[in-house]
């Protein structure tokens, strides 16, 4: 089944009494993010935020005339009305009756009660302890009874539905005081397309709360999301994708749907959230904009794959791993499929053995810090600095912009120390909810959590011990859990949740982050004494358009894919490379990649990868080819022009420069070329880094932009 990380890791055995066709089906997203994020200073204290939240409930229980000495209501659907009521939800029944069934057994003999409503608040179906249901009936807590806001007042099933919201309401938080006995965390359950279909809840006696019971809650109901969106689209091509192998097949993946075509049909919430954008939005988009390569060519690397993990590029240049599981429509639809991977199998058979020492491709790579040393000053120069610490513990901060290597430069690190027989632990605190990522990086104890009767979990940091933990994206480290991070490195030991002893560990800590921490730090969301903790040695990778070994990373790459695709060509044209020469790059190392193994399957047989090959998406990143050696004279002069216009008279240079007859670039004086420079760098800044907005500011083309980022 799908594997559950972090806080119901102790779970996962219990959890498979689901079936296991339905527990196979990817269970849904990371995300916490109904809520927006918005500027820190209008976010209020949670605290704060959840007082708000109880007072604009109750005060919507005032308003449509409920008491808080009302008694509840005894009188349910009758049972043939309920039968009616559970075959219109049969869909949401059925498939959240396994997931109720594996919550009640971990909350069993905790005097409570798992419940299941429709989106109006009708309880459907109920699973409790025998010594709680008598209680729970006192309080019409109980299958075809409505806990809608207007009938219950404020109580965490109509609550949640209204705000459409996880929620937990304790105690004396209801409006009604007859359900002050109780304790009770219900989340929205979504279809596919984020319409409210019902919610699941967890209700028990007021003294046995517990914070985390919302957590386990939610991602139970995002487990029945993921069984609902796999049942509605059975039949389309269905694909599983993480930056992260290693959460292909947990809450944190993204799921999208796919038509014959290649058209998306729906995306979860962990793949808007990845890709950054609305569903609406992503359907205007072809599979090619989405993922970096044509859907044939998609369709043709995922049959070949056999179920491994196929690469592909999301538009921001963030590499992901794939699986993609065809619908039964569509290998209906095209009978040849099977043949084709059986053909391939047996053309995989036939080949000759790879050499000795050739890695397979799902073998994992483990770099040295010599293997990444391709010929960049630059890069060379980092490498000097980290194996200088390298058999020392000191803390290494590694920076750079998204896809230039971090992770790989701290595998390496560690592989090259004393400590390479022992565990890399790697830990994104990006894919990460806030409210799991305390649980995941520093573990919990058996009884954390509300019913927990198995064992816990020890946590990314314990699990590190004795070798290296990466923190990537550690400029996303919730607050909350940097203070604790400190304590952590400061004593050398982690108190796991709910535990009474630390654990003593000894480990190496290797921090990255694309962001601006000193930045952060001024902002007050990065703790300036964690600042100093992780950066012992800081060390920036450059991006990939600024190194010089661009030639090199191409034949590394190519080989690495050659091991995979025994007929994809060794090398690329020199027009390939020209083309190269004058791309931005903004998914760095990871865009390379995917774009060189897109290009070797579309050239599979061929001698070398043309421009005819390469993935049309490419272009965007790419400037024109330029005309001549210099800059058209037009565009020349309107740039000297708009520099001039910012100098202060006094400041100016006696004329500005023009293209001589031949219409060559004629040099100019070092004082206004600077302040050209200065002008296109204040414009891009302008426009975030717009090359288009900027140069439709100036005056000039893309072109000329792009010349001058080169020039940097």
């Amino acid at each position: 089944m799908a594997r559950l990380i972090s806080l119901p890791e102790r779970r996962h055995s219990a959890l498979q009494c689901c079936s296991a066709t339905r527990c196979q089906r990817s269970v849904k997203t990371r995300l916490e993010t109904r809520v927006t994020r918005h500027p820190s200073a209008t976010v209020k204290p949670p605290e704060a935020a959840r007082a708000d939240m109880i007072a604009q409930a109750h005060a919507r229980s005032r308003a449509i005339g409920l008491r808080v000495s009302e008694a509840p209501d005894f009188q349910p659907l009758g049972r043939a009305d309920l039968r009616d009521l559970i075959d219109v939800n049969r869909t949401l029944y059925a498939e959240a009756r396994p997931v109720m069934d594996a919550l009640h057994a971990q909350i069993v003999d905790t005097e409570s009660m798992v419940l299941l409503t429709d989106r109006n608040g009708v309880i459907l179906h109920s699973l409790g302890d025998t010594d709680f249901v008598e209680k729970a009936r006192r309080v019409a807590l109980r299958p075809g009874v409505s806990w809608a806001e207007r009938d219950r007042g404020t109580n965490a099933i109509g609550t949640a539905l209204v705000d459409g919201q996880p929620t937990t309401i304790h105690a004396g938080e209801h409006f009604l005081h007859a359900n002050h006995i109780l304790t009770c965390s219900c989340a929205p359950i979504a279809d596919p397309w984020g319409r409210t279909l019902g919610a699941l809840d967890v209700s028990g006696e007021s003294h046995g709360f517990h914070k985390h019971t919302l957590a386990l809650v939610r991602m139970s109901a995002q487990m029945i999301e993921n069984h609902l969106f796999n049942t509605e689209f059975a039949d389309a091509i269905r694909l599983q994708f993480h930056a992260r192998a290693e959460f292909i097949g947990t809450l944190y993946e993204g799921l999208a749907a796919f038509g014959a075509d290649g058209a998306l049909l729906c995306a979860n919430r962990s793949a808007l959230f990845q890709f950054g954008a609305s569903l609406a939005a992503l359907q205007q988009r072809g599979f090619e904009a989405l993922f970096g390569q044509p859907f044939p060519a998609f369709m043709q690397q995922l049959m070949r794959a056999r179920g491994e993990f196929v690469p592909l590029t999301l538009p921001s240049g963030v590499r992901v791993l794939a699986r993609g599981t065809p619908g039964a429509a569509v290998v209906g639809a095209q009978p040849a499929w099977p043949e084709r991977a059986a053909r391939e199998r047996e053309k995989d058979s036939a080949g000759a053995a790879p050499m000795a020492g050739a890695r397979t491709p799902t073998a994992a790579w483990q770099p040295t810090l010599a293997d990444l040393d391709t010929g960049d000053a630059r890069v060379a120069a980092v490498l000097e600095r980290v194996a200088r610490v390298r058999g020392r513990d000191i803390p290494v901060l590694v920076l750079g912009r998204t896809g230039t290597g971090k992770e790989w430069l701290a595998r390496a690190l560690h592989q090259d120390s004393p400590r390479r027989d022992a565990p890399f632990v790697a830990l994104n605190c990006a894919a990460l909810p806030d409210t799991l990522i305390e649980a995941e990086l520093f573990g919990y104890e058996d009884g954390a959590f509300t019913g927990a009767k198995r064992r816990g979990s020890a946590g990314k940091i314990v699990q590190a011990h004795g070798g290296t933990l990466f923190l990537d994206e550690i400029g996303d480290m919730p607050l909350a859990q940097q203070v604790r991070l400190m304590r952590v490195l400061q004593e050398r030991a982690v108190m796991p949740l709910g535990g009474a002893r630390a654990v003593p560990v000894d480990l190496r800590i290797v921090c990255a982050t694309h962001r601006d921490l000193r930045a952060m730090i001024a902002e007050g969301s990065f703790r300036e004494d964690l600042y100093y903790r992780i950066n012992g040695l800081a060390v920036t990778l450059p991006p990939l358009a600024e190194r010089t070994d661009l030639d090199a990373l191409v034949a590394r790459v190519l080989a690495h894919v050659r091991h995979e695709i025994h007929d994809a060509p060794a090398r690329i044209t020199p027009e390939v490379r020209e083309y190269f020469a004058r791309c931005r790059w903004p998914g760095n190392l990871r865009q390379l990649a995917n774009v060189l193994r897109t290009a070797a399957i579309m050239a599979e047989g061929e001698d070398a990868i043309d421009l005819v090959h390469l993935p049309e998406d490419l272009a965007h990143d790419c400037a024109p080819a330029e005309s001549g050696g210099c800059a058209d004279a037009r565009e020349t002069a309107a740039l000297e022009t708009a520099a001039l216009e910012t100098l202060a008279p006094q400041e100016a240079p006696v004329a500005p420069c023009a293209p001589n007859k031949e219409g060559a670039h004629v040099s100019c004086p070092a004082r206004l070329s600077d302040w050209q420079a200065r002008l296109i760098d204040d414009t891009l800044a302008r426009h975030d880094g717009n090359v288009s907005a900027a140069a439709r500011e100036l005056g000039l083309a893309r072109n000329t932009v792009y010349r001058h980022l080169r020039r940097r």
